[in-house]
Order: structure tokens, then C-alpha cells, then sequence
């Protein structure tokens, strides 16, 4: 019992969907004694249903693979015990291989949805009692994941909020790379296309004013949620989304050359302009982006507003990047102090 009270306390006082995990996986593990516990994120991507691993334990040792470059998932369609689970709405799976080891998939449902789930591995059968108290673990664990969601995402579409923004720019900097990843990135910076980098854009709806002047609140909110479920369906779910506001929109894109970054915001781009909003018909997005490097977020963040204030200037409905314009000398790179910045 004392062992049980400890975790619950540990599970209740983060504050930080990375560390409610790990605490989860803690718990299980000591508690039920699990050779393998993991935690899992579903996502849809192109109309099929994918899971990867946010964090894990194996071999009694806790890591994080959420940020990992090259966690990209797998079809959900290899674990058909899991399928079997989500199809009959089932919080409990049993799953037993060759070699006699049991799994337990535990989805975590919210709101009718599940988006989480836990695999737990032992190599004997769970007593009543055993299953009785992970029940009431993840029944702690899906409240505080809620908690945190309300806390880290827009009330209206759904995304990730502005005040998470630093955090999670600053695990996609330390998990990049080992000790040379910030001096790598910064090289890539000045050499474009030269290798896989980070990239950070900002997305901003044309005319939103007039759309919210001509057709109303309500119709313009349903452009920010139409405009915040193409952002969904255009990026991977390692990368991430935010909303900062009105209609602005930031994007966090990992791991990929700067070939293929253009290639994947000019493709969210179409996306926008081809999709038929409701009552007010055609809506287009402007895009600035720049690539990530040892910056501050208020320099990188500001190198992609400039990219984007030349998009807007310069006809809307447009990608640009910004090592490509100061390059071709249509903005000219400012030097900042991290400390004092002058205007």
C-alpha cells in the first residue's frame, strides 16, 4: 500500500505530459513487476491509424523516444490485438506470443476517443487483484492527462497553446543530436540544403479580417478549426503545431532537408486552397519559414515572421524562406543580442 500511495503522488504532481508518463511506466513497473511497460501515442496519418512509442521502460531503464528523429510509428494493423480492443471499445487486452509472454494493451479513453495506450509485458498471468489496481492507476493517469491537455492546447482548434511553445522548442533542440547538434544546425543554416535539419514557419490566414467582417465570428472560428484540422492531416505527428493566436499558426517540422520542407509547406499550402470552406468558399494561407539552429526562439521565430510579413507583401497565398531572401538580398539579416534587442 505504501508503495502504491508513493506513485500516486508522483503521478499527480506533474505537470508535464513527458514526466506524467514516465511516472506511469514507473508505477507499473514496480508494481505488477512488468519486464516491458510502454507508452503509446495513436495518430492518424493519411487515413490510416499509426502507433508510436512516447516512453518506455526495458531492461529496468526509463527513456523518452517522443522527440526521437527517426520515431516515425508503424500501422496500428501489426498489433491486432490492440485493433481488437479500440474496435470493441475495450479498456483491457490480453495478447499472449509464442514464447508464452503476456501483454496487456490498455487503451486510454477520452472523450470517447483514444489517442494514448499502454503495453505492459509479463511473462505471468495477472491476478484479479493486479488487474484491479492498474485499473485504478490508469483511471488517475487518464484524469491528469486530461488536466494537462486543457492546460497545453486552444480551447477552440484543438492545438497545441502559445505558452507551450518554449518547451517544446527547446526538447526539439536537445534531442536532435548529441553533444555537436546546435553547431550542426547552425552550419546547415548557412549552407541550405545541405543535409537534415529543423524548421520553424509561421502560418497566417489571408484576409481573415474579412472574413470575419463580411460573414461573422462564428463562420471565421470555423475557419480556424477547418485551417487547424489541414495543419493536422499535413504533418507528422513527431512534429508540432501551435496556436499562437487570431490567426496565426506555428509549425514545428523535424528532421528533414530543405528540399523536402518546402515541398511538405507548399503541399499544406494547396491543401488550404484547394479545401471548400462552408458559406465563405476560398480561403489561403501565407507561409514564412527558417530554419532552426543555436538562436534564440525570439531570432528564429522573427527571421520566420520577416519571411512571412514578405509573403503577405508580396501577393499572399505564398511560401518563403528566409535564408533564400536575405540570400537574394529582398531582407536583410539583422543582428540581435539575445539580451537587449533594438528596433
Amino acid at each position: 500500500m505504501e508503495a502504491l500511495l508513493k506513485h500516486l503522488v508522483d503521478i499527480t504532481c506533474q505537470r508535464d505530459h513527458t514526466l506524467l508518463d514516465s511516472s506511469i511506466v514507473s508505477a507499473l513497473h514496480e508494481l505488477v513487476g512488468a519486464s516491458r511497460v510502454f507508452v503509446h501515442e495513436l495518430f492518424r496519418f493519411r487515413d490510416e491509424l499509426y502507433i508510436r512509442p512516447r516512453v518506455g521502460i526495458k531492461d529496468g531503464k526509463i527513456a523518452s523516444m517522443e522527440e526521437a528523429p527517426d520515431n516515425n510509428g508503424e500501422p496500428i494493423t501489426r498489433y491486432p490485438a490492440l485493433v481488437e480492443s479500440i474496435k470493441q471499445r475495450k479498456t483491457c487486452m490480453e495478447d499472449v506470443n509464442a514464447a508464452g509472454d503476456r501483454t496487456l494493451w490498455l487503451p486510454v479513453w477520452l472523450n470517447d476517443k483514444v489517442s494514448t495506450c499502454l503495453e505492459v509485458t509479463n511473462p505471468t498471468p495477472y491476478s484479479s487483484h493486479t488487474l484491479h489496481m492498474m485499473e485504478g492507476i490508469l483511471s488517475v493517469y487518464r484524469n491528469y492527462q486530461n488536466i494537462l491537455d486543457y492546460s497545453e492546447r486552444d480551447s477552440l482548434t484543438g492545438l497545441l497553446n502559445r505558452k507551450t511553445f518554449d518547451e517544446k522548442f527547446s526538447r526539439l533542440l536537445t534531442s536532435s543530436s548529441p553533444e555537436s547538434a546546435l553547431q550542426e544546425q547552425d552550419e546547415r543554416r548557412h549552407q541550405p540544403g545541405s543535409g537534415i535539419g529543423q524548421w520553424l514557419a509561421v502560418v497566417d490566414i489571408d484576409h481573415f479580417k474579412r472574413v470575419n467582417d463580411q460573414f461573422g465570428h462564428l463562420y471565421g472560428d470555423e475557419v480556424l478549426i477547418l485551417v487547424a484540422n489541414l495543419l493536422r492531416q499535413s504533418f507528422r505527428s513527431q512534429d508540432r503545431v501551435f496556436r499562437f493566436g487570431g490567426e496565426e499558426f506555428v509549425v514545428l517540422l523535424r528532421s528533414t532537408t530543405l528540399e523536402d520542407a518546402r515541398k511538405i509547406f507548399e503541399r499544406f499550402r494547396t491543401n488550404v486552397e484547394q479545401h471548400d470552406f462552408p458559406q465563405v468558399g476560398k480561403v489561403t494561407v501565407s507561409l514564412g519559414f527558417a530554419s532552426i539552429s543555436n538562436e534564440s526562439p525570439v531570432v528564429i521565430l522573427g527571421h520566420a515572421d520577416q519571411a512571412l510579413y514578405y509573403a503577405k507583401a508580396n501577393g499572399r497565398n505564398r511560401v518563403c524562406y528566409y535564408d533564400e531572401l536575405v540570400k537574394s538580398g529582398e531582407l536583410h539579416s539583422e543582428v540581435s543580442n539575445d539580451t537587449v534587442e533594438f528596433f
